[in-house]
């Protein structure tokens, strides 16, 4: 259940990146696919970088 987030998130890279490969051959527009990829790996990040550790009192 811990693993759901990241399974959801690699799916929505995947499909980001389909989405730039169509782009890239001019059936869908680049506008809005690079924006979608650049996001979806951004909030991978972030969520992968956000630690769950003691910060002090």
């Amino acid at each position: 259940m811990r693993k759901l987030p990241y399974i959801i998130m690699c799916l929505f890279i995947i499909i980001a990146f389909f989405l730039n490969l169509l782009a890239l051959i001019k059936i869908f527009p680049m506008l809005f696919s690079a924006p979608i990829l650049f996001l979806s790996i951004l909030i991978f990040i972030m969520f992968l970088n956000d630690r769950r550790r003691f910060r002090g009192f």
